[in-house]
């Protein structure tokens, strides 16, 4: 029997799979995966609005629902983008089974086989996997601690006339932490305009914010309708419920709306109703406030550990949000090797290396500070700083 040839180009998620070797060992400290924390899982509030949902609107929220999504979660996102600087209607969203599915989209939307998607060096995993099977190339733009080196940028739209769209995670990137000046943002946005290019921005983390000012979104400075925006109640909410969104220009979205219809008709309906349904009878600004409170103290606990045990040639981020610290380590390192010997003292991360477009970065590791407890945040980084002493 003969496969698709896209299958040749698609690999597992180095996440995934760095999570089974990890599952494998009881009792494994993991700042692998990039999990919401569980003591910001509003179960019990869960129940009481499921119990809502199904005795008020039963049928509804059981039944197939429109591929757009359900209308009242629309306008309640609506107000949610306009309280972030993003005035739109109904007509400019589109709800997806999360941001993760708004990415395939956009690539199935804008990419034809052969073309270029550019990144950021490193950029999120999930987005590289989806863009694997349209078979284009994908190039990665080198950044420093305010974001993707425009003087690149702008140096490979000029030579690669196949440049089709750019991706970027601007706040609290994943994998690195980092976040992206105003100065880089609306430099990104003037060079997108002057080789008529679509910019996906995709946001997942930009509630998360530790401390810092706020950053005005690429979306806001848009007057051209080419800056797509990807929205997710994952990380600040219920990341089981895959409630995401896309916001673009009227003609954007009918046609994300027709890619919709083809892959899954539409999003779960009940979850969509639960979210609405909290959005209506709770504050998630609250919610928010305490997953800031919460991760703030285990990063500043986790950069405290590393900066006290890890070796001076070890370099950090220390990010203003989010759920993440990058490391470069140096040259010559190998953070696969690394991983199977943490494992051996039981603690778990994921190697840096796949999160770029281009091999020869094994020298980085990304480690995720919100789903371990303090306790075991400390334990974890002590052991690992014993075992990278040893080693480098």
């Amino acid at each position: 029997m003969k496969l698709s040839s896209r299958i040749d180009v698609m690999k597992p998620s180095a996440i995934r799979e760095a999570g089974k070797l990890i599952a494998a060992k009881k009792n494994c400290i993991s700042f692998a995966a990039g999990l919401p924390s569980p003591d910001f899982i509003p179960v019990e509030i869960i129940k009481e609005i499921t119990e809502k949902v199904l005795n008020e609107n039963g049928v509804q929220a059981l039944q197939y629902g429109p591929t757009k999504g359900h209308e009242p979660l629309l306008h309640k996102i609506k107000e949610r983008m306009h309280k972030k600087g993003m005035p739109c209607g109904i007509e400019n969203l589109q709800i997806t089974t999360g941001s993760q599915q708004a990415i395939s989209f956009s690539a199935m939307l804008f990419l034809d086989k052969g073309d270029t998607i550019i990144t950021e060096n490193p950029s999120y995993l999930g987005a590289l996997a989806s863009f694997a099977p349209f078979e284009c190339q994908v190039k990665g733009v080198n950044a420093d601690s305010e974001g993707m080196k425009m003087d690149e940028l702008e140096k490979l739209l000029s030579e690669d006339k196949k440049a089709k769209m750019i991706y970027v995670v601007p706040n609290f990137s994943n994998p690195t932490g980092k976040t992206w000046s105003l100065e880089r943002r609306q430099k990104l946005y003037e060079l997108a305009c002057k080789y008529d290019l679509p910019i996906i921005e995709d946001d997942p983390y930009g509630e998360i914010r530790f401390e810092g000012n706020h950053v005005p979104s690429i979306k806001s400075m848009d007057i051209e309708n080419r800056v797509v925006y990807l929205g997710s109640f994952s990380k600040i909410f219920c990341a089981g419920l895959r409630v995401g969104w896309v916001m673009a220009a009227p003609d954007l979205i009918d046609k994300y709306e027709m890619i919709k219809q083809g892959a899954d008709l539409q999003s779960n309906q009940l979850a969509q109703m639960q979210v609405e349904t909290y959005l209506n009878n709770y504050d998630i600004d609250a919610q928010v406030d305490k997953i800031i409170e919460g991760y703030k103290s285990k990063r500043d606990l986790m950069c405290h550990l590393i900066d006290e045990h890890f070796p001076k040639s070890i370099l950090r981020t220390k990010p203003e949000g989010g759920m993440f610290v990058w490391l470069d380590l140096p040259d010559g390192v190998d953070a696969t090797d690394l991983l199977h010997k943490a494992l051996d003292i039981d603690v778990g991360f994921v190697p840096g290396g796949p999160f770029f477009a281009e091999k020869g970065h094994e020298n980085t590791i990304r480690l995720n500070y919100s789903t371990m407890n303090p306790d075991q945040i400390e334990i974890g980084i002590k052991k690992l700083g014993v075992l990278f002493h040893d080693e480098l």
